[in-house]
């Protein structure tokens, strides 16, 4: 692990966006004892709006609490990875929702990783969950945090009533990571 990675996460209000920084932030400091950052921006409008979450974690003290080039991006929708992938670092790691994301555009990351969130949210009959599949997915491709710690995080800030629900799409979104890993990347 580097001794800062930064994290953005991308897409529109209503996804979950802010949640699932806020999941990895907490696995990263509170689960894992890293030093963590976590910032997030969002439209004023509660729903359909642009939405970021930026995680910065590392091994030492974090002195810029900013994400200037994330090396790993997430993108739920369309719109979300053509305004983020040019500020992307060179090399790094794009992630998309292949249903929301159906084009991504072209750009300096290396690794381009297809993960159906949504299609997987919806086949556990609820598509709020979609947030958390992408992040399991993340975890597996890019053992940022912990399995551990992860799961911890979610259970500690799923909404009340839905701890299981939440880590069984923890799970799918690790299984769905292990399957890009086998097959270097691309869809699963």
């Amino acid at each position: 692990m580097a001794d800062r990675t930064e994290i953005r996460l991308t897409g529109f209000g209503g996804q979950g966006i802010v949640l699932a920084g806020v999941i990895l932030a907490r696995a990263a400091g509170v689960y894992d004892g890293r030093e963590v950052a976590q910032t997030q921006s969002y439209g004023a409008e509660s729903r359909g709006g642009a939405c970021v979450a930026d995680v910065i974690i590392g091994n030492a003290r974090i002195d810029y609490p900013i994400c200037t080039a994330p090396e790993i991006l997430v993108a739920m929708s369309a719109e979300a990875a053509a305004k983020h992938i040019p500020g992307m670092q060179a090399g790094g790691i794009l992630m998309i929702d292949e249903d929301m994301v159906p084009k991504p555009p072209a750009g300096a990351y290396a690794r381009l990783v297809k993960v159906p969130a949504t299609r997987v949210a919806q086949e556990l009959n609820a598509r709020v969950v979609a947030n958390v599949v992408m992040l399991g997915a993340l975890v597996a491709v890019a053992p940022v945090v912990s399995r551990e710690a992860v799961e911890r995080a979610v259970q500690a800030s799923a909404p009340a009533g839905t701890t299981e629900l939440n880590l069984q799409a923890l799970r799918r979104g690790f299984a769905l990571g292990e399957a890009a890993q086998a097959n270097h990347g691309g869809s699963v």
